[in-house]
């Protein structure tokens, strides 16, 4: 099972049309119908709000949304302190507050996460200046992090009419 960052969502959205790939929304629809795919809720407000279009067709196809909940925040706050960022001063090229959600309800759901942020090759020397993907790598976290692309090539889904 996968969750979704919004960066993943937003990307599919606009390079996917679902005007030119059908069945590629189709494919979608059919992992979330199946419980494959879900969204913490911090992601779907993000892409709601930036993609009101969008984050509509989630909601009609019923993606499973993950609520925060204690043991989430607790993780969040765990991930903050590895990191090193104090209070809210969260670096501008780093993760912020609900990059850090994501990864934690990611982490104490078991699942993959799937987030396209920019991939970051060697651990910035500033441990707050690292991006999802990095944060997800570190040995303290351990949430696989895959690129949507990387998604339908490991589902081995063929895409034709």
């Amino acid at each position: 099972m996968y969750t979704f960052d919004a960066s993943s969502v937003l990307h599919a959205w606009d390079n996917y049309p679902i005007e030119n790939f059908p069945p590629l929304w189709d494919w979608l629809e059919e992992q979330i119908i199946a419980s494959q795919f879900t969204i913490p809720q911090v992601a779907y407000e993000e892409v709601a709000r930036k993609s009101p279009e969008c984050g509509k067709w989630l909601k009609e196809k019923g993606i499973k949304i993950l609520p925060l909940s204690n043991q989430s925040l607790q993780q969040a706050m765990a991930i903050k302190h590895l990191l090193g960022i104090d209070e809210d001063n969260y670096h501008p090229k780093g993760v912020g507050e609900n990059d850090l959600l994501i990864i934690a309800i990611a982490k104490i759901s078991g699942l993959q996460l799937v987030s396209d942020e920019g991939r970051q090759f060697g651990l910035p020397k500033v441990m707050s200046k690292c991006k999802i993907p990095a944060v997800c790598a570190l040995p303290d976290v351990d949430v696989p992090c895959i690129q949507f692309i990387e998604l339908i090539k490991q589902s081995g889904a063929i895409f034709s009419r």
